[in-house]
């Protein structure tokens, strides 16, 4: 009697993205393969990158663009709806502290970033134009850290707590956070955002050197530093993913 031997058989290797009609344009979707995902999910990232279908443990090609192509209406409509990318070249328009400032290349190829008020306020950047959006992104972020680091320890005293170090991200998720070692980070994109959202993000996460929690505690604490905590939070919830369209 001969045993047989059966192979193993191979894991399918998914392609990288999947394209599917969207209303007469094929519409590119990245695809991401989760072990732990238990379901599919289309899902439309805040950076602007594209549509991203996860797959979950057990899923396959053939039911991702099953999956894809029933919800084909839902992400058209969101891809509708969402504001256009502003790539902070020369001629852009972008909202610093809130205030519409016009993006201005002074032609001069050495210099700082300034800023001139007026009618229309305008950042003056110099540098070759190829270079203006890093060099406009790097100055939004210090003057983030700059208004941040002020906001946060205001608070911080207020509440005679300690803050071990704060740092700016180009995070995608969430417009702040604070670890258990009392570091707090923040997305630089909030410079963007009129101060008074600024300084409630700062109140946030300053609240949780308080309260690791969103317990009732936590937000009477946050509410005690920033009474303006439920007006800021629908702001960012309704113009966030404007804010997230900038660079």
């Amino acid at each position: 009697m001969k045993l047989m031997l059966l192979r193993p058989r191979r894991k399918s290797v998914l392609p990288d993205h999947i394209e599917i009609d969207g209303d007469g344009a094929p519409l590119r979707i990245r695809l991401r393969a989760d072990p732990r995902a238990k379901r599919y999910l289309l899902r439309l990232p805040a950076d602007y990158s594209g549509p991203v279908l996860t797959i979950p443990g057990g899923g396959d090609l053939a039911r991702a663009e099953r999956f894809a192509r029933q919800h084909v209406d839902w992400l058209l409509e969101r891809l509708d709806k969402r504001p256009d990318h502003v790539a902070l070249r020369p001629g852009d328009v972008i909202p610093l502290r809130g205030e519409d400032h016009l993006i201005v290349a002074t032609g001069k190829l050495r210099g700082l970033v300034d800023v001139r008020g007026g009618d229309q306020p305008e950042i003056l950047v110099p540098g070759a134009e190829g270079h203006i959006p890093r060099k406009l992104t790097a100055w939004l972020k210090n003057q983030a850290k700059v208004d941040l680091t002020r906001a946060s320890h205001f608070y911080a005293a207020r509440l005679e707590e300690e803050i071990a170090a704060i740092s700016i991200r180009d995070t995608k998720s969430r417009w702040g956070s604070c670890a258990l070692n009392r570091r707090l980070s923040f997305s630089w994109r909030l410079i963007l955002a009129p101060p008074d959202i600024l300084n409630y993000v700062a109140a946030h996460e300053v609240a949780h050197l308080r309260e690791m929690n969103h317990s009732r505690r936590f937000w009477r604490v946050c509410e005690e530093l920033a009474p303006n905590t439920n007006e800021a939070r629908k702001w960012l919830k309704e113009n966030g993913a404007r804010l997230h369209g900038y660079g």
